[in-house]
């Protein structure tokens, strides 16, 4: 049986491929800014999670939460919440408790919730194996890309057309199970990239917030010297 806590690389038939996205486009969020607009950030509950590499969707909303004094206090949707405002934008802070592989059916119930439309008014942020600690890659809409948790929200939302960022975490070295690679934890120099990493990823969602994903893609997709 498959780890539920763990995103393991999965084959993705079925799922119809992203088209390329381009970085000179302007990211509009819902129209007038006067809904919800949803930030995920993908991981596990517990604190036999806290500070592994597949928790740093989690790191990163708790940034975004201190960053903008948004507490996450609420249990709702399967999920730890928090609501507040971002650049003039009212956002609901999501950190599914569903474990990872089950994340689509937490941002389902928000979305429904909420009714918000994927393309204009959700985020998701979740770990990458294949980027090197603390590096971004921002993509308006894609396929899961192997990530069971953004291959089950895909599932449950019908569509691969709404931003993510994914949040580096290094390369598994060789000879490592990937489950035990993505569930350890970092070394302190790592550990002070994830948090640079962190900061970017807060000021990515503030720019895509403010309308515009194509500048956040242009700063923070380049990779890091």
């Amino acid at each position: 049986m498959t780890n539920p806590a763990v995103s393991v690389k999965i084959n993705s038939a079925g799922i119809k491929a992203g088209r390329k996205s381009c970085t000179g486009r302007t990211f509009l969020p819902q129209e007038g800014m006067k809904n919800m607009f949803i930030i995920a950030g993908l991981g596990n509950p517990s604190r036999k999670y806290e500070g592994t590499r597949h928790n740093v969707g989690f790191d990163v909303i708790d940034r975004i939460s201190e960053k903008y004094n948004i507490p996450i206090d609420t249990k709702k949707h399967l999920a730890l919440i928090g609501k507040g405002v971002i650049e003039g934008q009212k956002v609901v802070l999501v950190k599914p408790q569903t474990y990872m592989n089950l994340s689509g059916e937490s941002i389902r119930s928000v979305m429904d919730f909420y009714k918000t439309d994927p393309s204009g008014g959700l985020i998701v942020i979740y770990d990458d194996v294949n980027l090197d600690t603390g590096q971004l890659r921002i993509r308006e809409k894609g396929s899961a890309g192997g990530h069971n948790g953004m291959k089950n929200i895909i599932a449950h939302l019908g569509t691969q057309e709404f931003p993510r960022i994914r949040v580096g975490v290094g390369e598994k070295p060789a000879g490592y199970d990937l489950a035990d690679y993505v569930l350890g934890h970092f070394s302190k120099a790592e550990q002070e990239r994830m948090e640079e990493g962190y900061d970017r990823a807060s000021d990515a969602v503030r720019m895509i917030l403010s309308g515009d994903i194509g500048g956040a893609m242009s700063r923070y997709n380049r990779k890091i010297e």
